[in-house]
């Protein structure tokens, strides 16, 4: 791990949803309210393997959220965050030298596989949750974390 990967993923994930949440709340408290929707990771929930800044920027994901929730309640603004295992995205292609380092270390294998028994969940089930999350169906739910992970973190 070197310094710049640190900064970059943190200032992607973390300054990044940082910027986009501190931009979208005026326009909210203008409207009288609303719902403001983090994607976290199940990263953002245990700590993952080889995967420090992704972890503590996921992590950090869900204070910010947190702490919005309680500082924006006032203005019937909801903060939440979502939580997927693996997605079938592009991203996953990236991820390939994990496998090289968790056969090295293999009592950590199991801290990445799901309870039921999917390898991944598909965007759409991400997708379905932010809808339920930005919907009234969930208009008293605020700074909760929102698992689609297959049973991931209950490992």
């Amino acid at each position: 791990m070197t310094p710049e990967i640190w900064r970059e993923t943190l200032d992607t994930n973390l300054v990044g949803v940082w910027n986009t949440l501190a931009a979208a709340a005026p326009h909210l408290i203008a409207d009288g309210g609303g719902s403001m929707i983090a994607t976290s990771s199940t990263a953002g929930i245990k700590g993952l393997p080889f995967l420090g800044p992704y972890t503590a920027s996921k992590h950090g994901v869900v204070g910010i959220a947190r702490s919005l929730a309680n500082e924006l309640a006032k203005h019937h603004i909801r903060v939440n965050t979502v939580h997927p295992t693996g997605v079938a995205t592009r991203m996953l292609e990236g991820m390939g030298g994990l496998e090289a380092l968790l056969s090295q270390d293999t009592d950590l294998a199991p801290l990445f596989l799901n309870t039921l028994p999917v390898e991944t969940v598909e965007p759409v089930d991400i997708s379905n949750a932010v809808v339920y999350l930005a919907s009234d169906e969930s208009r008293y739910v605020t700074g909760t974390a929102l698992t689609v992970d297959a049973g991931l973190v209950i490992r």
